[in-house]
């Protein structure tokens, strides 16, 4: 067995585990390194806000090291990090996985790194909760965002800026305070934005508490394409996005190529075991059922590409490839639902800054 399979088959005996236990000691353990980071701090004229975004790092480019430079101004920055099973929001494996992503947040000047939520597992509704929830219980005061300039998307940020928060539904991104439309639809940065503003206002009235972080709004840099950064590094071309990268994340990255070590590290699918649960396994525990029944009556499949081309077409672009990770985590439905009502059941702590 391989040393990722060994990790992804960790990490799903914990998302099943903290389904249902709690680890309280962790969030004292984050309260007192940000003390440490504080005290440390002390004398300088830089505010000790706690400053919190989440980031793939897939990997971490210059538009990701700008914003975290932004948002480093406002106080203590920490990163949260999605990571268990090492499936994106896109459903897809990372480039790498979360302990030289974590690095990289740290060598771009990150002060803390923790652990976020599987994304991979998960639809976008589901992994946001998780996300507000982990901003609220790490305190975080100041959530710096880049987005991308539109006119839709000034409206939105007057929204938010004047202390509301937004609706979105297909074609319909609106004030929930006012009631007035904002406009019909935004692009994916921009969405995303608007869609942590929505989940923070159902968070607060479904668990109660009073959760108004300020939001920090930068522009996102132009000429930056996570899609030919991840191409040029599997095919070890890094001259070609020394441009799109920090020097950090390049060190990195070649730190492993310079050795012969950089296709060890590559996160791949687990192929094998997606065929066999496809094949073999009562496929309504994991996915939805209709998508289960279509699935079980045209086995056998021979190939992934095969089980993706029987899967129909969802509202997300990226809704084959999640189904595909539901299939390799092998995860029950009720199981993930139970995670993210306990969720955070623990905070982990992937990486600190060593001036701390």
């Amino acid at each position: 067995m391989s040393s990722h399979l060994k990790n992804f088959l960790k990490d799903r005996n914990e998302i099943i585990k903290y389904s249902k236990e709690k680890d309280n000691n962790c969030i004292n353990h984050l309260k007192k390194i940000i003390d440490n980071i504080k005290s440390k701090k002390e004398g300088e004229e830089k505010p000790s806000n706690i400053v919190a975004d989440f980031t793939e790092y897939n990997p971490l480019h210059n538009g990701h090291k700008y914003c975290l430079n932004e948002g480093k101004k406002y106080g203590i920055f920490i990163s949260i990090l999605p990571a268990p099973l090492e499936r994106s929001g896109r459903g897809i494996p990372y480039l790498v996985d979360r302990y030289i992503r974590s690095e990289m947040a740290i060598k771009a000047g990150a002060d803390v790194v923790v652990e976020g939520p599987p994304m991979g597992i998960m639809g976008s509704g589901q992994y946001m909760q998780c996300l507000i929830k982990m901003f609220y219980n790490i305190g975080a005061e100041i959530i710096p965002r880049g987005h991308i300039e539109e006119n839709a998307m000034e409206k939105v940020i007057n929204c938010i800026n004047s202390g509301y928060h937004i609706k979105v539904k297909p074609y319909n991104v609106s004030c929930i305070e006012t009631g007035e439309l904002l406009c019909e639809k935004l692009e994916i940065d921009n969405y995303v934005i608007a869609s942590m503003s929505n989940t923070i206002y159902k968070v607060n009235k479904n668990y109660n508490i009073n959760f108004n972080p300020k939001f920090v709004f930068i522009k996102r840099i132009e000429g930056i394409s996570g899609t030919k950064i991840r191409e040029s590094i599997l095919n070890g071309k890094f001259d070609e996005i020394r441009n799109m990268l920090p020097e950090t994340t390049l060190n990195i990255l070649k730190r492993y190529y310079d050795k012969g070590k950089l296709n060890s590290i590559i996160l791949k699918r687990f192929e094998d075991r997606i065929l066999e649960t496809a094949n073999e396994y009562d496929l309504k525990r994991y996915i939805p059922k209709h998508i289960a029944e279509y699935l079980e009556k045209n086995r056998p499949y021979t190939t992934v590409d095969e089980i993706k081309n029987a899967i129909p077409y969802g509202f997300s672009r990226h809704y084959k490839e999640r189904i595909i990770s539901k299939l390799e985590a092998r995860i029950d439905n009720k199981i993930i639902s139970e995670y993210i009502k306990n969720y955070p059941s623990k905070i982990k702590i992937l990486a600190v800054n060593d001036d701390f």
